[in-house]
């Protein structure tokens, strides 16, 4: 108890110099370490705010070009939509012009086909294989060729305006994200310090497994673009390949169509010079046959009128067959009676011409016959070439689509 009442050491003075000392000292180290460190930190605040403003304005730099460039592709974008939509719409006109001609085939083939079909109507020698039937064939086989042409050129136009669609469809959808690319990055570039609505991101840093580079972005713009321009450029030569079809196709069918049509009036020509010539034939039969018949008649008369004579001849022979005895004389009027009655008969045999004019009436009946049967072929051929067929012809006409 009397250990803890006793009282507490004291120093020596210089010991209290000493740690005099030894606080001025410490507390003059420490205040020039605090004091390099505001230094330090002052220093460091001005290097971060250089830092930090620098690299904002950077960032607002890069964030104003990539406006730029998104801008640049949405204007080739922008362009290049434009265009493959107004070639598509002119593309699609030609497509109408194609459809159009095609439907316009439809007519003259039929006809082509209705005439081939009459013209088997024909009669007789007059279902030939002429001229008019190799061209009306030809004729078919020219529209067959054009229908099947103009088809298959209208398959290509559909794939074209396809592939003008498809290029147009991605054209859109990348001008959509490069729309809204750009409304962000427009509203990136809008933030300041002092927006109100900024604020920590968790998530900010984090790096998504669909970010693609800029080269690749620049890549696939280009190659939407590339791709439109490319099938722009296959529907121009396209339109040229159409109106190139179109207008050979038209000029075939018209030079067939008018080849026809000379054929048809040079065969309707000659037939109706042969039917001239039939009806100028049947004109002579006829006047011979009257003729004939007059000839007829007057051989029938002839004989007729011999028949007077030659009884009365026979009759004077028969009465002097019975003069008697010596009076049955070979005499001169016996011999003379005998001689007429020779020559009268004779002549009556010699006008046996009377059945042969017969034969020749009735062959000249036939040749009639004929003639008029082969008037009437010539007339059917007429009505079949000129009414039946060339007025349905008459009704068609090849125009430039």
């Amino acid at each position: 108890m009397a250990r803890l009442l006793q009282a507490p050491p004291k120093f020596h003075p210089s010991d209290w110099d000493i740690a005099n000392k030894m606080q001025c000292a410490s507390t003059e180290s420490q205040k020039s370490r605090s004091e390099r460190m505001i230094a330090e930190s002052r220093r460091l605040r001005d290097e971060i705010e250089k830092t930090t403003q620098k690299t904002q304005s950077d960032v607002n730099k890069k964030i104003e070009q990539r406006r730029d460039e998104i801008k640049f592709w949405k204007q080739e974008l922008d362009n290049k939509l434009e265009q493959i939509v107004h070639e598509t719409e002119v593309l699609l006109t030609f497509k109408t012009r194609l459809e159009k001609s095609l439907e316009s085939c439809k007519e003259p083939l039929d006809i082509a086909q209705k005439c081939l079909l009459n013209r088997q109507r024909r009669a007789g020698i007059d279902l030939v294989h002429d001229e008019v039937e190799q061209e009306l064939v030809k004729e078919a086989e020219v529209l067959q060729g054009v229908i099947a042409l103009l088809e298959r050129t209208l398959e290509q136009t559909n794939e074209q305006i396809r592939l003008n669609r498809s290029a147009k469809y991605n054209l859109e959808m990348d001008l959509k994200d490069k729309f809204t690319a750009l409304m962000i990055d427009d509203y990136c570039a809008s933030l300041t310090n002092n927006t109100p609505d900024i604020r920590y991101a968790d998530n900010a840093l984090k790096i998504e497994g669909n970010f693609v580079s800029p080269e690749d972005w620049i890549d696939f713009s280009n190659i939407n673009v590339e791709k439109a321009e490319k099938q722009r450029n296959n529907s121009l030569a396209l339109r040229a390949l159409i109106d190139g079809i179109l207008s050979q196709t038209a000029s075939d069918m018209r030079k067939q169509r008018e080849t026809v049509n000379v054929a048809f009036r040079n065969r309707m020509k000659e037939v109706k010079d042969a039917k001239n010539k039939l009806e100028t034939l049947l004109a002579m039969v006829m006047d011979e046959t009257a003729s004939q018949e007059k000839n007829i008649a007057a051989l029938k008369k002839a004989i007729a009128d011999k028949e007077g004579p030659v009884k009365v001849a026979q009759t004077r022979l028969e009465a002097r067959n019975h003069r008697p005895n010596v009076e049955l004389c070979y005499d001169t009027v016996q011999y003379r009676l005998t001689n007429e009655v020779q020559e009268i008969t004779k002549n009556i045999q010699r006008q046996d011409t009377l059945a042969q004019a017969e034969t020749e009436l009735k062959a000249l009946s036939r040749r009639q016959l004929s003639l008029e049967e082969e008037i009437q072929v010539k007339e059917n051929t007429l009505y079949i070439d000129e009414v039946l067929c060339m007025q349905m012809r008459e009704s068609v006409s090849i125009n430039n689509f």
